[in-house]
């Protein structure tokens, strides 16, 4: 109960702000709808509008900006609880002989399910304009969230969330190295520098891990890769003129993300696990465990990286990684304590030493 209103009261004040200003409600007075005008005789209506829409988040004298951090609250939020029950579904499905990629794909289904729900819904959420060449510009979004997510799935699963998570907060160096090579971005050599102790911390923590796996690491690597392409495609694609526009919000935005990723992952599935469905929904349709958690996270899933993107389009792609890095404190420790993880103290050194070279990188100029 206390987590639907969670949802309900984030949801509404994020949506509110992502929403254009065309789509929201106009104020309603005795005698109908009134145009919005200038309090100055003879001043241009447009600049009464502009000046509205430049500072709509902001307190009178440009305070905080409240929904990026009720953006950033619930984006760590269900985050933790995600990362929490997707293991537990991943365990109650096998574990490491179960069916890693059935769950990931599952999971991407039940959030395109519900962005459907919310296009289907009276007043809930109008639907994209969005043309054949729009969606072709999706695709690559698409493509990286679908990659990172199994990937991620296939980390976590055959290692221990902590281990996973440490390796995963190496992103910003990923980024950083994308963003030079390929999207034509300058990084300055004290962020370089900066960079040399977040990788040696993963180095440090992975020395004494006690589920280490070749594998998890491989699968992470692969992650960080999917993650920083998808965090520089997307910054990318929310600045193409007329699409915020015709897509109508930041929602709709990952809502088409959501549903060209599942599509993206659905001939994945067919080729790995499809033929052991059967044996899959037998196990969901008596493990509670399974099937509990596998909905939960779907829907977590879905609300994390919703609140993920609206974070992208308010910051650059480098402080989403560097967010993306700082919470993975909580979800490493948070994790760690629920699921009953080692916490050797040089597996938690080697994390102090990688965030605070997170934390120096988001202060280098």
């Amino acid at each position: 109960m206390r987590c639907a209103l969670f949802v309900g009261c984030l949801l509404a004040a994020v949506s509110a702000s992502s929403l254009p200003a065309s789509a929201r409600p106009a104020l309603r007075l005795r005698g109908g709808v009134q145009p919005v005008t200038s309090l100055v005789p003879g001043a241009a209506p447009t600049r009464a509008v502009s000046a509205v829409k430049k500072g709509e988040l902001r307190g009178g004298g440009g305070g905080f900006d409240f929904a990026l951090l009720a953006a950033f609250a619930g984006w760590y939020y269900f985050n933790y609880y995600y990362t929490l029950n997707n293991k537990l579904a991943l365990n109650a499905a096998g574990g490491s002989t179960g069916f890693p990629v059935t769950i990931a794909f599952l999971q991407m289904a039940i959030g395109a399910v519900y962005a459907l729900f919310l296009w289907a819904a009276p007043d809930a959420r109008p639907l994209p304009e969005t043309t054949s060449k729009d969606l072709l510009a999706f695709l690559p979004v698409a493509v990286c969230l679908a990659g990172a997510h199994i990937s991620s799935i296939f980390s976590m699963n055959l290692g221990a969330v902590s281990f996973s998570q440490i390796v995963k907060a190496a992103e910003p160096a990923f980024a950083a190295l994308l963003g030079v090579t390929m999207y034509g971005k300058t990084v300055s050599k004290a962020k370089w520098l900066c960079l040399i102790p977040v990788i040696g911390g993963v180095c440090l923590a992975s020395a004494k891990e006690l589920d280490f796996s070749v594998l998890a690491l491989l699968a992470a690597v692969i992650a960080n890769v999917f993650a920083a392409f998808r965090a520089n495609e997307n910054k990318k694609l929310m600045d193409t003129p007329g699409l915020d526009t015709r897509v109508g919000s930041t929602g709709n935005q990952f809502a088409i993300s959501t549903i060209m990723g599942t599509l993206c992952l659905l001939p994945v599935f067919l080729l790995t696990e499809a033929s052991r469905f059967g044996e899959f929904m037998s196990l969901f349709k008596t493990s509670s465990a399974l099937r509990n958690n596998l909905i939960t996270s779907g829907f977590y899933f879905y609300l994390y990286n919703e609140l993920s993107t609206l974070t992208i389009k308010k910051t650059s792609a480098t402080t989403q990684s560097v967010a993306n890095t700082a919470k993975r404190v909580i979800v490493i420790v948070g994790v760690a304590i629920a699921l009953g993880e080692s916490l050797e103290p040089i597996k938690m050194l080697g994390c102090s030493i990688g965030i605070g070279g997170v934390f120096l990188y988001s202060l280098a100029k």
